[in-house]
């Protein structure tokens, strides 16, 4: 082992305090950090984080349009062989190192200092939008404490009904109209919704008063709010599997097409939920880890959040698909009923159905009708069309649509429908939440434990934070800010996110070296881990990055991005594409989001060739920690000068470094 590496801190601290090395100037000195007060919040912690909306929307949708079974067992190969190893290098590295994750790779390289900051600047784009979410949910519980519902049926306007409503349905009018009174385009600005502004107040408001003691208080507030969307998870399983149309949908769940491998975007898609499922890049898993005490089972911690996060998504969209095949039936029963009464009445020849009690005609004698007969028939001034199940099924919702119209569409039709409508937007609120507070510890832990002011002030500058993400998130509270929530959900993470990720693998796989990071594995946890994990982290996990960067390039270099906008006068969403100068914005996101590593190379170098001068004039030593201190002074003696090796000053850098040209 190389001797540059600081020791880790000891563990005879007081419960829920940890001794950590934290830069000061050119120095270090040793400061106390908050500790978890028990395993069971920081497992709650890291299960909270990893487990959020995308578990309840995104992964069930991917599954729906992308052949069910089939892409389940996609994913689980790809957890397997780069999630979980990925997952388990950055809970190794924070609780090895015990610094969020500027300090952490300051540790390894000082010119690897960017990926920590581009790693807050990403966890700050994200908490600006997920937080406008949370809003969302805020907005629909308040309004789920109504009866009936008023996404129940379309309002009036005197003796009929609203035009815009009637042509949708009673829940997307609802989400566009009342919610969020959108515009028909990103470029149509509008003034601000002072309803949703007032809940994004209420969202940063809760985040501010959950983190303003750090893990102190999050670890008591991750008890509920990680814990209690399983109940509801569990509660609507069993609703769900009562319904009209659940085994249908369950049916459509697991049917695998195994075709859908051959499609180089369905593994993207795969991979990309993989990473975001685990929150891969954030620097969350890294500051949450860092407050471990040094022999912690980081090992079986990555393999149970990482199981537990799978199951979550197979759970959540074992209620998805058994609501949407209650809705997809249900829809395709009033298909039938419209289509029916419009030959009633008519002189057709015999039509094997009777029109006249459509209500009684199910949807296989319809299905058979219709491929004998229906579909020839020629009725002025209609269209019969078919009615099947599964066209409704395919009729997929994606992300915030599935919830807030989708779903909500759904549970209008059962018993006591506030009830449930209370229960799942509670459940919403508590998932985004959750990650929320992983999120700004992504940004907060990093930043105090390299800067001793900030560190000093650690309630102030927690509340600061949030209440410059409120003002900054005002963007998106606006008439189009729906559009600009889509366009940082897809471009402001996902490629900076991919781009950390890969050099946080060639880190520790390349420049710190995969050996002595599973020997220094090996020495916290008290033995050996799998040494397969060298070959995942070397190679697998890095080509697997690669290539999803390489595909998420492709896609956007080859058609011009595009957005789904309400169209008040038709009704309905409609593709279209950004404007140049959301291009412009988008784009700046991105080189935002990435510009800190580059930087912080840059910075290290200049550095280094400043002091160059000083190195030749005066020698700095620095102790050696490639063993426990009793062992080299056994009997008290002082350190002898062998103990000491000459480095450069203000070069931590790590065995091999000057051969990487890192």
């Amino acid at each position: 082992m190389s001797c540059e590496k600081p020791p880790l801190p000891g563990d005879e601290l007081g419960a829920g305090q940890e001794a950590c090395p934290a830069a000061v100037g050119d120095g270090q000195v040793e400061v106390v950090r908050d500790g978890w007060d028990s395993k069971v919040e920081y497992f709650l912690a890291q299960v909270g984080f990893s487990v959020g909306l995308g578990n309840v929307w995104r992964f069930p949708y991917l599954c729906h349009q992308n052949g069910g079974g089939a892409f389940l067992l996609l994913y689980v190969v790809l957890m397997l062989v780069v999630g979980v190893p990925l997952f388990f290098l950055e809970l190794a590295v924070g609780q090895s190192i015990r610094q969020g994750s500027i300090g952490v790779w300051r540790h390894i390289s000082p010119k690897l200092v960017g990926i920590g900051y581009s790693s807050c600047v990403v966890c700050f784009f994200v908490a600006l939008y997920y937080n406008v979410i949370i809003g969302w949910s805020i907005f629909y519980l308040f309004n789920s404490f109504r009866f009936p519902l008023p996404w129940e049926t379309c309002p009036r306007e005197g003796n009929s009904t609203v035009a815009e409503c009637a042509a949708s349905s009673p829940t997307s009018y609802f989400w566009y109209r009342r919610a969020l009174d959108v515009t028909d385009s990103i470029s149509e600005t509008g003034q601000f919704n002072p309803v949703i502004t007032a809940c994004l107040a209420a969202a940063w408001t809760i985040v501010c008063l959950a983190m303003y003691k750090g893990i102190k208080s999050t670890g008591k507030v991750m008890y509920f709010s990680s814990v209690f969307p399983y109940v509801v998870l569990l509660c609507f399983l069993v609703r769900g599997l009562m319904l009209d149309g659940a085994s249908e949908g369950l049916v459509y769940m697991f049917n695998p097409k195994v075709e859908i491998w051959a499609d180089v975007q369905v593994w993207r898609q795969a991979a990309t939920q993989v990473f975001f499922a685990l929150g891969l890049g954030f620097g969350s898993v890294i500051a949450y880890s860092s407050f471990n005490p040094q022999n912690n089972n980081c090992h079986r911690d990555a393999v149970t959040v990482s199981s537990v996060n799978f199951l979550t998504s197979v759970l959540a969209s074992l209620v998805v698909f058994s609501v949407l095949g209650f809705r997809a039936k249900l829809l395709a029963k009033n298909c039938v009923l419209r289509n029916l009464n419009l030959l009633s009445g008519v002189e057709l020849p015999d039509l094997l159905v009777n029109a006249t009690e459509a209500e009684s005609v199910s949807l296989e004698a319809y299905a058979d009708w219709y491929q004998a007969i229906g579909r020839n028939l020629v009725v002025p001034g209609n269209n019969i069309t078919n009615c099947t199940l599964e066209d409704e099924m395919k009729k997929g919702v994606e992300g915030t649509g599935l919830a807030f119209i989708a779903f909500t569409e759904a549970m209008t039709q059962f018993p006591g429908s506030p009830f449930w409508s209370a229960l799942f937007f509670l459940m919403l609120l508590n998932l985004g939440l959750s990650t929320m507070f992983g999120t700004m510890a992504g940004i907060l832990t990093p930043l105090t434990d390299t800067f001793t002011h900030l560190r000093r002030r650690k309630l102030a500058f927690t509340v600061c934070s949030c209440v410059v993400g409120f003002v900054i998130g005002l963007l998106f509270t606006q008439r189009c800010g729906n559009y600009f929530v889509v366009m940082f959900d897809d471009y402001s993470a996902t490629l900076p996110l991919i781009i950390v990720v890969v050099f946080q693998t060639v880190s520790i796989a390349w420049v710190y070296g995969a050996d002595r990071f599973l020997e220094d594995i090996r020495r916290m946890l008290g033995r050996q881990v799998w040494a397969g994990y060298k070959y995942l982290w070397k190679y697998v996990c890095l080509l697997a990055m690669l290539g999803l960067l390489s595909a998420s390039l492709v896609r956007m270099c080859i058609s011009r991005p595009k957005y789904k906008a309400w169209n008040r006068e038709k009704a309905e969403e409609q593709d279209l594409e950004y404007p140049d100068w959301a291009l412009a914005v988008l784009s700046s996101l991105i080189v935002l989001a990435v510009l800190p590593v580059p930087l912080g190379y840059a910075h290290s170098v200049l550095q280094q060739r400043t002091s160059q001068s000083a190195q030749d004039t005066e020698a700095r030593y620095a102790p050696c920690s490639t063993s426990d201190p009793s062992d080299s002074a056994p009997n008290g003696t002082p350190l002898t000068e062998e103990s000491y090796r000459l480095l450069p000053l203000g070069e931590g850098a790590v065995e091999g470094e000057e051969s990487t040209g890192v």
